[in-house]
């Protein structure tokens, strides 16, 4: 799904009536509609519901709310903050067919009457003030409404976007900016930056169609939103005549003396993402506590240093070639450590197998100043630094990047042909062509040692599965399948443990539901997201 500006936008609404001839009305009808369908969905047992209305088409979008929550029997109390002599277009149409008495403010002294007062008393608030063609500051009769509406204690939802918010901001640049808090938010047709990156809502976002033909949808920003319709044949289920074989394998590299448990989780991940087969190559010491992890998983020994690490004899006499051939992908650095002598070892492997590989941990750190070795250009590499190890590689500071995570994502991948996947709020999947996917999934609680670990072993697992997957670009889908549903089955699991006690493994608990929830989403035309 694609993140549009506020202009592109308006250029797609024109566009949706101008060249594919569905009337504005009919737009924002569907708008309107949409919005009470939320309230009504999320927010059922408000009864009494207040919507504050400006003058402009988000306005236009609270009449149609209005009437169609009065439909629905519920006592609708709408406060429009102009004359209705003011009202124009579409929004004057639906102000018409609306049938409703609005309390009318005009001015301050409107605003503060005992029947605007009551408006702010409902059981929940719908915000349709100012919409996202509106830039900051806002201020008058607008801004002291969003004060009351504030104020009021009662669970507000947005049309289109919390009034006072700029829809272009990638971050709340002025914290003090007078804006609406929001509860929910429901925009159309597709999100804004602001939706995606500011945090506008500890609530859900809602995006939802109203009529845009898929063709009327641009954007030059190059940002998308990963959403299930997206990898939709890798959550599907699966064929009667499936067999191991069809769905890959799987070889993890990594793990060291203290860290067998790294490689161990990579490995049952890859599993439980639904690879075929998964093997992990590991220092011959940690070997049995590895091979202990979990009865499924196959396990190789490999020649280690006096530390306990992988040696760079692993390659001699091509012992990692007869393990390395068949396999489907490579996972490489979980739990493999820094050692001087496995170091070379890493920067060998990447260097030697032209399998599709993914790279993580310190097998990341092993490039430091060496990231020119690092290409894509023959094969998938995928790379899933943290910011800290992004750092590493770049040269940049943590600031610099968590600055502008989106411009360095894109040009790491575009300069070294690879996928980058940068890890954090808002995870960055960066391809090479330049496009970058937000990740929506995913809280706090996986701020826990090993969840890289997990995701690692996921990416391995869905692109050793990609060989079943009849779509274009099957591999780069499958990287795209692995870190929203990573994130899915953590926000599963803090609804079972809450985000304190959630621990790395517990994400690997939630995927059964989080490939069950993504499967019923990828058939659903609308898409929604928490924050």
């Amino acid at each position: 799904m694609k993140i549009t500006t506020a202009e592109e936008m308006r250029e797609i609404d024109r566009d949706t009536s101008e060249r594919f001839g569905v009337p504005s009305l009919t737009l924002m009808e569907n708008a309107g509609t949409a919005v009470a369908d939320f309230a009504t969905s999320h927010f059922g047992g408000a009864r009494r519901v207040g919507i504050v209305c400006g003058k402009g088409n988000n306005g236009g979008d609270g009449f149609v709310a209005a009437r169609k929550l009065s439909e629905a029997f519920r006592q609708v109390e709408v406060l429009l903050l102009a004359d209705p002599e003011e009202l124009k277009g579409d929004a004057a149409e639906m102000f018409g067919r609306m049938k409703l008495q609005p309390v009318v403010a005009r001015d301050s002294a409107g605003l503060r009457t005992s029947a605007a007062q009551q408006v702010f008393q409902g059981d929940l608030i719908i915000d349709a003030i100012l919409g996202t063609g509106f830039r900051p500051p806002v201020t008058g009769l607008y801004a002291e409404a969003i004060a009351a509406m504030n104020a009021s204690g009662r669970p507000v939802l947005a049309v289109d976007i919390p009034s006072g918010a700029d829809a272009d901001a990638f971050t709340l640049r002025d914290s003090n900016a007078l804006r609406a808090r929001a509860d929910g938010i429901v925009t159309f047709t597709a999100p804004r930056p602001a939706h995606v990156f500011a945090e506008l809502t500890r609530g859900e976002t809602m995006v939802a169609p109203i009529g845009s033909p898929a063709e009327a949808i641009a954007s030059d920003l190059r940002l998308h939103v990963i959403r299930p319709a997206d990898f939709a044949d890798f959550v599907a289920l699966r064929p009667a005549e499936g067999q191991k074989g069809n769905y890959g394998h799987a070889l993890v590299i990594g793990g060291s003396v203290g860290k067998a448990g790294a490689a161990a989780m990579a490995g049952i991940s890859a599993l439980r993402s639904g690879a075929g087969l998964s093997t992990v190559a590991t220092a011959k010491s940690v070997l049995p506590t590895v091979a202990g992890f979990h009865p499924e998983l196959m396990s190789e020994p490999l020649a280690e240093t006096d530390a306990g690490t992988i040696s760079l004899a692993a390659l001699d006499y091509g012992r990692l070639d007869g393990i390395a051939g068949g396999k489907d992908v490579i996972a490489l650095g979980p739990g493999i450590s820094r050692n001087p002598d496995t170091v070379q070892f890493v920067r060998a492997v990447v260097d030697k197998y032209p399998t599709s590989i993914v790279v993580d941990a310190d097998g990341l750190n092993a490039f430091e100043k060496f990231a020119h070795k690092l290409s894509g250009r023959s094969r998938l590499l995928v790379l899933t630094p943290h910011p800290g190890e992004m750092s590493r590689l770049t040269g940049l500071s943590i600031s610099e990047i968590q600055q502008d995570r989106i411009g360095v994502a894109r040009k790491f991948a575009c300069e070294h042909h690879c996928v980058l996947v940068l890890k954090g709020h808002r995870t960055l999947v960066a391809f090479e062509d330049g496009n970058v996917w937000a990740n929506v999934t995913g809280n706090p609680g996986m701020a826990s040692g090993g969840s890289g670990d997990i995701l690692t072993g996921m990416i391995a697992g869905f692109v050793a599965q990609a060989k079943s997957v009849d779509q274009p670009d099957a591999k780069l889908m499958a990287v795209l399948a692995a870190v929203y549903l990573h994130g899915l089955g953590g926000d599963f699991a803090r609804e079972r443990l809450g985000e304190h006690s959630l621990i790395a493994s517990d994400i690997l608990a939630g995927l059964p539901q989080a490939f069950e929830q993504a499967r019923e989403d990828a058939r659903e035309e609308r898409f929604s997201f928490h924050g």
